[in-house]
């Protein structure tokens, strides 16, 4: 039989444990601020600029990092010139503790949405063109079963996304491969649709090697890639004349005869302008997939949520 409290650990066990609690944990409630000092001192690049957004004097943040190096026994800074920065250590401590404080954050909102949905949270980050078609007939449904579960949206690229996902700041992501497979990452993928991928031109019927020469319109630098890939794989490089990652400049870009683009389905279900002619490319396909990061059962509210979508997705599929 196990005796709860027969065991101590070591002094030095409960000094590290002591110092992975002060490292991670949030400033005390009713304290302003949400971040740990060291993970602040790695986004805002410096101690001062880090007591600033914590509200804390800048001794106190000096004091606390050299607290942690002394109970960690790790250089966690280093002096660059007249400021500092984080040693790999540092970062990784730093890294880690927005990971912690993002899960404790979304343990009070698994906590109440476990009391019978009477309450709950649901933090969902997506592509623009999935939140503007896939994700407000979930909504609705999602309020009409379940109205006091909050579903707050982030409008991120897959890679943002799944970052979003490690640091506990998203429940649940929607995001996209034009790859069969998805990558062994540790995040659960849960397959959604086929989105169809369109060459846009002023004239129907063209292909992508009708314009090998011609100008391409590029979107966001993620979305670049894949147009370069779409194209290497049809045999040429494209010569990309324009970027924007707004929809509605690409596509007036080619019914201004600019240029020509590729373009997932979805996007074009939210717009398409008069004058530019949609090719669906038969070999190209966008794979839209649910991600989720930890291992099932999800909590209560996100599983409303993943219901909510599934049960309203066959409206919604491009076609």
């Amino acid at each position: 039989m196990w005796s709860i409290g027969a065991y101590s650990p070591p002094a030095s066990a409960r000094k590290r444990r002591r110092a992975a609690t002060r490292a991670t944990s949030p400033p005390a409630p009713g304290s302003p601020g949400t971040d740990c000092p060291a993970a602040a001192v790695a986004a805002h690049g410096s101690v001062t600029e880090a007591a600033k957004a914590l509200h804390y004097s800048q001794p106190s943040i000096s004091h606390h990092l050299a607290r942690l190096e002394a109970a960690t026994g790790a250089r966690l800074i280093q002096r660059v010139g007249r400021g500092i920065r984080l040693t790999p250590e540092g970062e990784l401590l730093a890294r880690r503790a927005t990971e912690i404080v993002g899960r404790v954050d979304a343990a009070g909102a698994e906590l109440a949405a476990q009391l019978g949905l009477r309450t709950g949270r649901v933090r969902l980050a997506a592509f623009s063109s999935a939140l503007s078609v896939l994700v407000p007939p979930a909504a609705v449904a999602l309020r009409e079963s379940y109205p006091n579960i909050e579903l707050h949206l982030g409008d991120a690229h897959p890679t943002a996304a799944r970052r979003m996902l490690r640091e506990g700041s998203a429940d649940l992501a929607i995001v996209f491969s034009y790859e069969d497979t998805m990558p062994d990452d540790g995040i659960r993928y849960s397959y959604l649709l086929d989105d169809p991928v369109y060459l846009l031109s002023r004239e129907s019927g063209q292909t992508l090697t009708d314009h090998r020469d011609s100008a391409w319109i590029a979107g966001c630098p993620n979305c670049r890639g894949d147009l370069v890939r779409i194209c290497e794989a049809a045999g040429f490089t494209p010569r990309i004349a324009y970027s924007s990652d707004d929809i509605l400049v690409e596509q007036a870009f080619v019914a201004a005869g600019l240029g020509v683009t590729t373009m997932p389905g979805l996007a074009l279900r939210t717009h398409h302008a008069d004058g530019v002619k949609a090719t669906e490319l038969t070999a190209v396909r966008r794979r839209i997939h649910l991600a989720a990061f930890g291992e099932p059962p999800d909590p209560p509210a996100t599983t409303a949520f993943i219901t909510a979508l599934r049960t309203t997705l066959d409206g919604c599929r491009p076609g």
